[in-house]
């Protein structure tokens, strides 16, 4: 599946300059199962644009080496979707702390519940983000208006993620999480400030994750 990239003053080069900034606020071990101090949760907007075509938030928790959570507007032709894309500590891959990428199995799983409210979704991989989507538009990965909807209104979503292979004969099971506060940290103002972003979107296709 396509993931949306963009030339020139592109989202995805406006997020990474964010990111470079912020850089120093990182330290993987250090933030491991280790909740964030309150004033790095605060969701950052696009300072420039308006609306907004991004809002990021580092995880309050989390043992993946996430750096940020982001939920970026991309365009696609003549129409914009939403994206929830997943940027790293470091050059990847996604992977729980202490983790190597030996580990890794070949199909990984991923799920998003917010307020216990759970929406498969798919994850999807780019050069320098992870993508979790729950629907397409045009061919690109998005997220659907449901999931939008309950980001908006929500408290708190949890991302979990099953990356590493099961030893044989084992069940598979979510091994990474991160948490991102909704309620607070102006949250749901960010979601619906991205959401603007948006044109009316009736005909996207939901339900790809697995």
């Amino acid at each position: 599946m396509e993931i949306v990239r963009q030339e020139g003053t592109s989202v995805l080069s406006a997020i990474l300059r964010a990111l470079a900034v912020a850089a120093c606020l990182f330290a993987t071990a250090a933030r491991a199962e280790t909740p964030a101090p309150q004033s790095l949760v605060a969701w950052k907007l696009e300072p420039d644009d308006k609306p907004a075509r991004y809002a990021m938030v580092e995880p309050s928790r989390t043992n993946l080496n996430i750096a940020s959570v982001v939920l970026a507007c991309e365009s696609v032709g003549d129409r914009s979707v939403l994206q929830l894309q997943l940027y790293l500590t470091d050059d990847g891959p996604l992977l729980p702390v202490n983790a190597a990428r030996p580990q890794l199995k070949d199909e990984p799983r991923a799920e998003i519940a917010i307020d216990g409210r759970v929406f498969p979704v798919s994850l999807l991989f780019s050069d320098d983000h992870a993508v979790l989507a729950d629907g397409q538009v045009e061919n690109v990965a998005s997220v659907s208006d449901a999931l939008v909807d309950a980001m908006a209104a929500g408290r708190t979503m949890t991302l979990r993620l099953d990356l590493l292979a099961e030893p044989p004969g084992a069940p598979a099971a979510f091994d990474g999480e991160a948490v991102v506060d909704l309620g607070g940290g102006n949250g749901r103002a960010a979601v619906e400030a991205v959401r603007r972003c948006m044109a009316p979107a009736r005909d996207r296709t939901v339900g790809l994750g697995g």
